[in-house]
This record gives structure tokens, C-alpha cells and sequence, in this order.
């Protein structure tokens, strides 16, 4: 029966979508250059794309067969649709960005208010449509075959596009960003997004690949997993407690957060003379409360173990901390950005130090909440008599649960900047940009704050993978004394970092053509500089796309092969402490690269605001490098590593089986 409610909120999510979609789509999208410039965006991001999904299939196609070899033909077929869903909800997530950008520009022609609207409930769309369409296959596949396993293959086909538009989307709009940055601001001195610049298009274009699409992909991921990951280990607790209501419950609380999500975007206003931030904040506060009062309802009329209401809440409680921190770390108003800010006036490498330590220094409330929701999650369940790691894996669903207004305030990010890039390259007037850039301001935060429940939800769901995969394959403990486990454990640490490595690699390789060609163009095209002639944009988008399906294939590679080759040269003990070792330094490198970029990021903001020296002075040309050193953190390695962690404790769980009956040790 709750299955079938599930099923129905996710499709109730997906026709709000529809409905926010409308309303966007009836604003006006501005004169004839304004439109000009945001198709050119959208043609660009829709090219990318289908050039993404195409080499996406290859992977997709290659592990389907592993599957049917391994798991069956249905296990296969609930991994293509994962990989199919997850890939469509950023589609049309992205479609509605690249139409709300113009009009979002446009509307600051009117009001503040009416651009932020705008570009909120652009970014809505895509928020529900992630939340919608996750929950429509999850209840597809469990409704059909009853058969977790399945559900599983959902999980990871989810898990394994997420990482490709994650990391590829990342490596895509960071080359362009760096690439129009570096030579534009600092060698030429001309502003961020100066329709002189040749890489300017293809900047825009990543901010849609890279934060609509690929981040919408990653919280798609994240809360497939957490409720999947719930909804197995409620099937073993469903055994020794209350019969099976406990298998449903992950999908009955994910249902009363999309509905919570809903409600919340209602409160998502921006008063005259108030700050962005504290609209969407108080979005997200709206939605928590509404979810607590729901969640309390629920528990109380399905006769639930009181540990569902607290696990739940601690896990929401802990995002929240996540949150706070992210705030405090990065936000343009508060003492670490302003300090960093600050440091540019001494040089690039102060500044990079400066950036560097504040990201260092955030690890450790995000970590400290994250066990404390772990040891807490795991007694209250103790406490309430039912099996501990349940008590974990619903702290998951919990912080996951109001995924949909936190994705709304995340895709609202890059639309309000590719407003004031069009509104910049329009020559709408410095009023406009003025309100455009502090929309955006806001934007950046929101955005690192969304990487911060991505990241904490994937240390807390990966716990449950990890229990699944020692259920499955009889491993009772990790004997740090033995070998072989102590050998995957320093190979699974390792596989973050070498990730990490290899998309910021991918991301300089591609950044060292796009600085060259947006040299060699304003060197070469006659009164480019002066505004006479125009830039060849599509070359720049051609560097950009090539460059990042290039670069994505070996990533992709370690990610899906790593756990299976250590489990089969090692044995199940070492891919035991292969997935305990990435678990950690996972958790670790993506809260530092996520908030320290952040950092940089907004410093750079503030000097242009005004703030010690301003725009053009030396100061600020430090904050740029910074930046430039920050943005493939956050927006290409970082984020990338939480859905790196899931598709490794999916594919051990997955191919568990074949790892046993076949493994050397």
C-alpha cells in the first residue's frame, strides 16, 4: 500500500514541475540580444549533453552486460533505467535554467524581487523533478518485482550517471571559467562576463552542465541511495520486528518531505530591502519544520518505533549543522571569506594559504556532527529495540528528506549568474547587474551549502551499503591486523585523492587550451578587443566539450573497476577495508575542496563589490588566481567524490556474489 502513496508523491512532485515550469516559461525572456545570447547557452549545454550521454552509453552498456552475467537480466535492466532517469530529471532540470536565465535578467528590469522569483522557481523545478522522478522509479521497480536487488541496480545506475555528469560537467565549466578568467580579468582587465571574451559562452554553458545538471544527477544519486539503502536494511529488521511496514518506511518519509519540500517553497520570499540568503534560508527552515510535524504524525499513526522519529530527526539535524558550517566557512558576510578577501591585498599566495587553511579548519564540525549523528542514530535504535544500523541508515533518508527545496535553492545558483553574465553581455546597465550580482552572491552559497547534505548523506548512506555488502558476503569483522585488509584499506584510501587528482589534471589540461585559444583570438581577430568584431564562441564550447568526455573516461574507469579488482585479487576482507578506507578520506577531501573553494570563491566576490581595492586593483587579481585554483575543487572534484564512494559500495554490493565465488584469496 505505502508503496503505491510513494509512487503517487513522486508523480504529485513531478506535476508541480510541470506547473513551476509554466510559470516560468510565461515571463518574458527580454529583447532580441538577450534572447540571442541565452539560446546560444542553451544550444551549447543541449549539445554537451547528447555528446555526454552518448560515451555515458558505452559505460552503461558494458556494465549492463556484467550485470546479466552476474545479478540477471532485471538487475540490468533496473541499472538502465537508474542511469535513464537520473540523466532525464537533469535534462529538464537544465531546459528550465537556460530558459529562466534570460527572463531572470529580464525581470530585474521590473523588481529584486521579480528576478529572484524567477530564478527560484526555475531552480524548483529541477528540485522537484529530481525528488519526483527518483521516488516514480524507485516505486516502479519495488511495486513490479519486491526484489531489493533490483532496486539496487536502480541505485547504481543512478550512482554511475551522477558520476559522469558530476565529474564531467565539472571538468567542462571549470576549463571555460578558468580559461575566460585568466585572460580576461587578469591579462586584459575586462570584466567576468565581457561579450569580448571568446570564452564567455562556454562559461555560461557549464554553469548549466556543470551545477544544474551534474549537481542535479548528484543529489539524485545521493537519495536513490539513502532510501535504497534503508529500504535493505529494513527488510532485516523487518524480521525481528513488526513485520514489513519498515521496508516502506524510507519511501513513506521520502514522500512527506517532497510534500514538506512544497509547502516550504511557499515562505520562499524576498521582503524590499532584505538579503537573498535569508529567503532561501528561511525556505529551508519552513521546510524542516513542516517535516517534523509530519514526520511526528507518521510515526505516531503507523504505530512506528519511536527510534524512526529520532534517527530521522537526528540525520535532518545533522544537515542542518552541515549547513550553518558551510554558511559560516563561505558566505560573503562572515569573517572567513572577509579574511581571505583580505589576505589578496599581500598577494596570491596569501590568499591561496588563507582559502586553503579555512577549508581545512571546516572539516571538522561537518565530521564531528556526522558521528554524532552515527553514534546517536545507532543507540536510539538500540534503545527502542530494533537493529542499530537501521536506526543509521534512516538518519540518511532524514537528511536527505527536504532534498527537494535544498536542489531549488542549489539550481537557482547558476541561473541568477547566467542572468547577470546575459545581462552584463546585453549591456542591460549597471543597475541590473547590481541586482543580478547579489542574487548571485546568495547563489554561491546555496550551491556550497548543497554539497554539504550531497556529502553528509553519502557518509551515512555508504554505512548501510557497507553493512549490505558484510551481510551479503559473510563478513562478520575487519581484522586491521590481517593483510590483506590492511592493504585495501590503504588502497582504498588512496582512490579519492587519485581521483581527485586526475579531474583537476583534466580540468588544467582542457584550461591550458582554453587560455591559449582566447589568446591566440584576441591576438588574431581584428577589433575584438575594441568591441568591433565578435569572438568565434563555438570554438570555445568545441575545446570545453571535447576536452571533458576526454578526460572523463579514466575517472570512470577506477571508479567502477577499483572495488571489484581489489575484491577479486584481495578477497571480500580486503574490499571490506577497501570501502572503509574510501569512505573516510572521501568524506574528508570533498568537505575540504567543496568549502575551501567556496572561500575563494566568494572572497573574490567581495573585493569586486568594493571591499579592499575593488575591482581591477591587485587584490583582486590574487582573489582570481585563488579562485581559479578553488573552482575545480568545488565544482569538479569535490562534489564528485560523495557519488564516488556510493558507486564503489554499490558495485560491491552488486557484484558481492561473483566477488566470493571467484576471488583468488
Amino acid at each position: 500500500m505505502w508503496e503505491f502513496f510513494a509512487l503517487a508523491s513522486g508523480l504529485i512532485s513531478v506535476a508541480f514541475a510541470s506547473i513551476l515550469f509554466f510559470y516560468v516559461d510565461r515571463h518574458n525572456s527580454g529583447d532580441e540580444k538577450i534572447r540571442e545570447i541565452s539560446d546560444a547557452i542553451r544550444l551549447g549545454s543541449r549539445a554537451y549533453l547528447r555528446r555526454q550521454f552518448l560515451t555515458l552509453m558505452a559505460f552503461t552498456a558494458a556494465v549492463a552486460v556484467l550485470l546479466i552475467l552476474s545479478m540477471g537480466v532485471y538487475v540490468a535492466f533496473a541499472f538502465i533505467a537508474g542511469s535513464l532517469f537520473s540523466a532525464l530529471a537533469g535534462v529538464f532540470g537544465m531546459e528550465v535554467a537556460t530558459r529562466a536565465n534570460a527572463k531572470s535578467a529580464w525581470g530585474s528590469r521590473e523588481s529584486r524581487g521579480k528576478a529572484f522569483t524567477i530564478a527560484f522557481f526555475g531552480g524548483s523545478v529541477m528540485g522537484l523533478l529530481v525528488v519526483g522522478t527518483a521516488l516514480v522509479g524507485i516505486g516502479i521497480f519495488y511495486i513490479i518485482f519486491k526484489n531489493l536487488d533490483i532496486v539496487l541496480g536502480f541505485s547504481l545506475g543512478a550512482s554511475m550517471t551522477s558520476l559522469f555528469a558530476k565529474a564531467g560537467g565539472g571538468i567542462y565549466t571549470k576549463t571555460a571559467d578558468i580559461g575566460a578568467d585568466l585572460v580576461g580579468k587578469v591579462e586584459l582587465g575586462i570584466p567576468e562576463d565581457d561579450p569580448r571574451n571568446p570564452a564567455v559562452i562556454a562559461d555560461n554553458v557549464g554553469d548549466n552542465v556543470g551545477d544544474v545538471a551534474g549537481m542535479g544527477a548528484d543529489l539524485f544519486d545521493s537519495y536513490v541511495a539513502s532510501i535504497v539503502a534503508a529500504m535493505i536494511v529494513g527488510f532485516e529488521t523487518m524480521r525481528q520486528y513488526q513485520g514489513g511496514i519498515y521496508v516502506v518506511v524510507p519511501l513513506i518519509l521520502a514522500s512527506i518531505g517532497i510534500f514538506s519540500s512544497i509547502i516550504g517553497m511557499v515562505f520562499v520570499k524576498l521582503k524590499a530591502g532584505s538579503k537573498p540568503g535569508v529567503a532561501l534560508n528561511m525556505g529551508t527552515f519552513s521546510t524542516c519544520a513542516i517535516f517534523i510535524v509530519l514526520l511526528y504524525l507518521v510515526v505516531w499513526f503507523l504505530n512506528l518505533s519511536p527510534a524512526v522519529f529520532w534517527a530521522t530527526a537526528l540525520g535532518l539535524a545533522s544537515g542542518a549543522v552541515m549547513g550553518v558550517t558551510t554558511d559560516v566557512f563561505t558566505s560573503v558576510d562572515k569573517g572567513s571569506v572577509r579574511r581571505t578577501a583580505n589576505s589578496a591585498r599581500t598577494g596570491a599566495a596569501i590568499n591561496i594559504l588563507s582559502g586553503f587553511s579555512y577549508g581545512i579548519v571546516s572539516i571538522m564540525p561537518p565530521v564531528i556532527s556526522i558521528s554524532a549523528a552515527t553514534l546517536l542514530s545507532w543507540y536510539v535504535a538500540s534503545l527502542f529495540g530494533i537493529k542499530e544500523i537501521y536506526g543509521v541508515a534512516v538518519a540518511a533518508v532524514g537528511m536527505l528528506s527536504i532534498v527537494g527545496m535544498i536542489v531549488s535553492a542549489d539550481a537557482y545558483g547558476p541561473i541568477v549568474d547566467n542572468a547577470k553574465g546575459i545581462a552584463e553581455q546585453a549591456s542591460m546597465g549597471e543597475g541590473n547587474i547590481e541586482i543580478l550580482d547579489s542574487l548571485d552572491a546568495a547563489g554561491n552559497t546555496a550551491k556550497a551549502v548543497t554539497k554539504g547534505f550531497a556529502i553528509g548523506a553519502a557518509a551515512l548512506t555508504v554505512l548501510a551499503l557497507f553493512h549490505a555488502y558484510s551481510e551479503l558476503v559473510d563478513l562478520e569483522t575487519l581484522d586491521l591486523m590481517e593483510p590483506h585488509v590492511l592493504a585495501g584499506l590503504f588502497i582504498g584510501a588512496s582512490i579519492p585523492p587519485l581521483l581527485s587528482a586526475l579531474l583537476i589534471l583534466g580540468v588544467q589540461k582542457n584550461a591550458f587550451l582554453m587560455v591559449e585559444e582566447v589568446r591566440r583570438q584576441f591576438k588574431e581577430i581584428p577589433g575584438l578587443m575594441e568591441g568591433r568584431a565578435k569572438p568565434d564562441y563555438a570554438r570555445c564550447v568545441d575545446i570545453s566539450a571535447k576536452g571533458a568526455l576526454k578526460e572523463l573516461i579514466l575517472p570512470g574507469v577506477v571508479s567502477l573497476a577499483s572495488p571489484v579488482a581489489v575484491g577479486l585479487f584481495l578477497g571480500k576482507g580486503a574490499l571490506g577495508g577497501f570501502l572503509a578506507g574510501s569512505i573516510v578520506t572521501g568524506i574528508i577531501f570533498a568537505l575540504f575542496m567543496a568549502n575551501a573553494g567556496a572561500t575563494w570563491d566568494n572572497a573574490k566576490k567581495l573585493i569586486e563589490s568594493g571591499e579592499f581595492g575593488g575591482p581591477g586593483s591587485e587584490a583582486h587579481k590574487a582573489a582570481i588566481v585563488g579562485d581559479t585554483v578553488g573552482d575545480p575543487f568545488k565544482d569538479t572534484a569535490g562534489p564528485s567524490l560523495n557519488t564516488l564512494i556510493t558507486v564503489m559500495s554499490l558495485m560491491a554490493s552488486l557484484f558481492g556474489p561473483l566477488i566470493v565465488k571467484f576471488a583468488l584469496i
